[in-house]
């Protein structure tokens, strides 16, 4: 049976051998596959393969591993508009709504993204899901101003009902509590994730709300960007498109 990591690989391969030419200014995404996007983007600027490619990566780590590579880097400051971006997502709905953030890099993926004329999402198939809310808690990004009000505030929400709030803890780069201090991301932000036992009922509206809300910076659902989604599962790689 091929891998988790396999699937993973072979998704992250593909969008760039598929959407990535020379001459091309590329969005890298954060992740267990992003990762391999950069890593085959890497290769093939090795090879010869491609060239004249800049890139903007969308964290700390993902611009490590880009320099380790030689990938030429730039920001959005020096180009607001990019071709492509490709990046993983923690799960998708029906409708092609993400999670993103697991990563703690929702922020700086959002805008690199929404700057993209194309949005290649490379997952395997268990990131695939009939509602978002249960398979993955939804992270929002706020202030650390008063962070216990915008927590508060979040969850008083009608369209985040029955979402418990939980203060991310630890390293930023996971959901899970691994220390007893509060996770910080590369923009010096909070991350609270929001737990729910049920489909959240109204995607877009919810996702409209918390970015409404006074503290909140963004939040991980990335609603109506989506241009293609690469797809690994045991059967092999498909594409599917809104």
């Amino acid at each position: 049976m091929t891998s988790q990591e396999e699937l993973k690989k072979q998704t992250g391969y593909k969008a760039i051998d598929d959407y990535v030419s020379s001459g091309m200014k590329v969005g890298l995404g954060t992740g267990s596959t992003a990762y391999y996007a950069v890593e085959r983007l890497g290769q093939k600027l090795k090879s010869g393969e491609l060239s004249d490619i800049i890139a903007v990566p969308t964290s700390i780590r993902t611009k490590e591993q880009a320099e380790s590579l030689g990938i030429p880097l730039v920001t959005l400051n020096e180009h607001s508009k990019l071709d492509v971006a490709i990046d993983g997502a923690d799960n998708i709905d029906p409708d092609f709504n993400l999670v993103k953030g697991g990563g703690g890099a929702l922020l700086r993926e959002k805008m690199v993204e929404l700057a993209a004329e194309k949005f290649i999402v490379i997952v395997d198939e268990s990131k695939m899901c009939n509602g978002l809310g249960p398979g993955f808690p939804i992270p929002v990004e706020i202030t650390p101003f008063c962070h216990e009000h915008t927590i508060r505030s979040i969850a008083a929400l009608p369209s985040c009902a029955g979402c418990k709030p939980v203060l991310r803890m630890g390293s930023s780069s996971n959901n899970k509590i691994d220390g007893d201090q509060i996770a910080v991301t590369d923009n010096g932000n909070y991350i609270v994730d929001l737990h729910f036992t049920q489909n959240i009922e109204d995607v877009p509206t919810m996702a409209a709300d918390l970015k409404s809300l006074c503290g909140v910076v963004d939040h991980g659902l990335f609603c109506g960007m989506t241009t293609a989604v690469i797809i690994a599962g045991v059967d092999g790689v498909v594409v599917k498109c809104p």
